[in-house]
Formats: structure tokens, C-alpha cells, sequence
């Protein structure tokens, strides 16, 4: 269980089932300076690797409609698939291409809500709907736009760890 605590701007957080306190701090920088994150470990840990990785992740992926080229937040992505060598990305509503390959879109999204779920499909789990079994070890995701994709079995395990199943 979680324990936080705001006072003045800085947040104080205690995992009640370990002894150590984490504080957040949150500011404003003065005007002028940008933004920075400074962290204060002990000793980097892989959860902490993680968070870092994720914050200098890029918050936009380039997309092109019609050859134009478009910058479309990550957290717009629903899904990105690859078919006969050609990278797709999908929105809610709208399809794009991307001159990237799979695996080269996959290095910019796995790092957060993304799931590879074939060797085809990389999905945001955040827009999962629902997961079903669709037979011979496979399982089909419903996503919140009603689009459904299918994950294979190879990353079935991948799943069902992110989703505690």
C-alpha cells in the first residue's frame, strides 16, 4: 500500500511494507532554465532504469498521410503492424504509414504502454478493451475503438504477465 502525503509542493510517498521513503518533488523552473529531472538513488535499480528510459522516450511518432509527414502523439497510437514491408500505424479513426520499420517503431513505443503481440503487431494496452481465447493457444484483443487484433501464442505469455492473468 501507498502512503502520500503533498505539502508545499513536494510529495512524500512511503511503501508502508518497506522502511525506506521516496519523495517527489515537483517545481516549477525559475525563468529561463528548462525542464530537468534530477534523481537521488542509492543504487540504480532496473524499476528506476525503466522510469528513466520512459521519460526520455519521445512523446511524438512522424507519420505520413498522403506524403505528408505528420507528428502524431504516442498516445494516439492504437496499434502499429507491419504488412508486405510496409509499417502501419493506427489511430483511433485513422490509418498512417510509417517509413520506419516495425522493429524501429517498436524501439520508440515498447518502452511504454506497448506490447508486441506478433511478429506483425505492436499494441498500446492502454486501448485494450477486452481479451478473449480465439483457439490453438492464440487469444484476440478487443480494443476501445472495436477494432480486434490477434495475438499469437509466442507473446500470449507477454500478456498475461502484463495483465497479471
Amino acid at each position: 500500500m501507498l502512503l502520500a502525503m503533498l505539502t508545499g509542493g513536494v510529495i512524500s510517498a512511503k511503501m508502508v511494507s518497506e522502511v525506506s521513503l521516496v519523495r517527489i518533488i515537483i517545481q516549477d523552473p525559475l525563468p529561463g532554465e528548462g525542464e530537468s529531472i534530477i534523481v537521488n538513488v542509492r543504487a540504480m535499480s532496473d524499476k528506476i532504469t525503466r522510469a528513466l528510459d520512459i521519460l526520455k522516450s519521445p512523446d511524438d511518432l512522424t507519420v505520413y498521410a498522403d506524403d505528408q509527414a505528420l507528428m502524431l502523439p504516442i498516445s494516439a497510437v492504437f496499434y502499429a503492424e507491419s504488412v508486405e514491408q510496409k509499417t502501419f500505424i493506427y489511430a483511433e479513426k485513422e490509418v498512417y504509414r510509417s517509413r520506419l520499420k516495425l522493429y524501429e517503431v517498436e524501439e520508440h513505443l515498447i518502452l511504454g504502454d506497448f506490447l508486441r503481440i506478433s511478429k506483425q503487431v505492436i499494441v498500446n494496452v492502454k486501448k485494450i478493451r477486452g481479451i478473449s481465447p480465439a483457439g490453438e493457444g492464440r487469444f484476440s484483443a478487443r480494443l476501445i475503438n472495436g477494432e480486434v487484433v490477434m495475438i499469437s501464442r509466442q507473446f500470449v505469455p507477454a500478456l498475461k504477465g502484463r495483465f497479471g492473468l
